[in-house]
């Protein structure tokens, strides 16, 4: 795989931080001392989940690269964290409603899980090279 299409999920999910973080600055200084706390509560507590679960999301691209395990599938199922994140933030910012931010999560977590599986079975197991 290409260096641009492993990390173009990368950015997407920075860009995905950096938006929920100027939403955030919005809704919070919108309406000084006035209007409806929840909307900046809500886009805080979003922001603030970027840094939970994505860190080990950040942490497994690099490693990915070095070692030569980011594969077609390793990209794939970046896409679906990335997208499950980016489905999730919505629903955080906008409905919050349960189950679907629920079920958002889960998908990513899941998906996250299988490819920190994926990469701990390449590293481990490397496939064996027959001797010529």
């Amino acid at each position: 795989m290409s260096i641009q299409s492993i990390l173009l999920p990368v950015f997407i999910q920075v860009a995905l931080i950096f938006g929920i973080c100027f939403r955030m600055l919005y809704v919070r200084n919108a309406k000084p001392g006035g209007g409806d706390p929840e909307p900046g509560r809500l886009a805080g507590d979003s922001f603030n989940n970027q840094f939970e679960i994505p860190v080990l999301f950040f942490a497994l691209i690099p490693l990915a690269i070095l070692t030569r395990q980011a594969g077609h599938l390793f990209v794939v199922m970046e896409w679906i964290f990335v997208l499950s994140r980016i489905a999730h933030a919505f629903v955080h910012v906008t409905s919050n409603r349960q189950p679907a931010r629920g079920l958002l999560w889960i998908l990513g977590v899941a998906t996250l899980l299988a490819m920190w599986i994926v990469f701990a079975i390449g590293i481990l197991f490397p496939p064996s090279v027959a001797p010529l």
